[in-house]
């Protein structure tokens, strides 16, 4: 009676052993695949950050100059977000300006980027960049300089 009790367990903790094992395995998958997520959203939000720093440096600029170079800090006002058209900045520090965002956003070309100067001070900046495949972002701020 023994002997046959023991034949019909036989292969059971190896069935078990494999269980465990694919549990084990698809909680792994599960940690990596949230480490991959964690990462991804971490570099999106290094990007907002960055984008919100070179706004304010385009307020400070803007404010260190002289309230009729204001005019001349507007770049491609025309267009949609991130499709931007018109007349391209010609202040130099709002061209070098555009060139720190190229170097700092991935895939943030100059052409890309919007920079509206209203009446009354009032600047509106728009920046995109697209980082690989990823949907292009965009960050916009607005901000009245006054100037002293």
């Amino acid at each position: 009676m023994k002997r046959l009790r023991l034949s019909r367990q036989r292969g059971f903790s190896l069935l078990e052993v494999l269980v465990s094992v694919l549990v084990f395995s698809l909680g792994i998958l599960a940690l990596v695949s949230l480490q991959a997520a964690s990462l991804r959203m971490s570099t999106d939000a290094r990007y907002r950050a960055d984008a919100a720093f070179l706004a304010d440096q385009l307020f400070a600029r803007m404010l260190i100059s002289l309230p009729a170079d204001a005019p001349q800090f507007a770049h491609r006002t025309g267009g949609t977000a991130c499709n931007s058209n018109g007349a391209a900045a010609t202040n130099p520090s709002a061209v070098e300006w555009l060139a720190e965002v190229s170097d700092t956003l991935p895939g943030a070309a100059a052409d890309l980027q919007q920079i509206e100067v209203a009446a009354g001070g009032q600047v509106t900046v728009r920046l995109c960049w697209q980082q690989g495949g990823d949907a292009p972002r965009q960050f916009v701020v607005s901000n009245r300089i006054q100037w002293q």
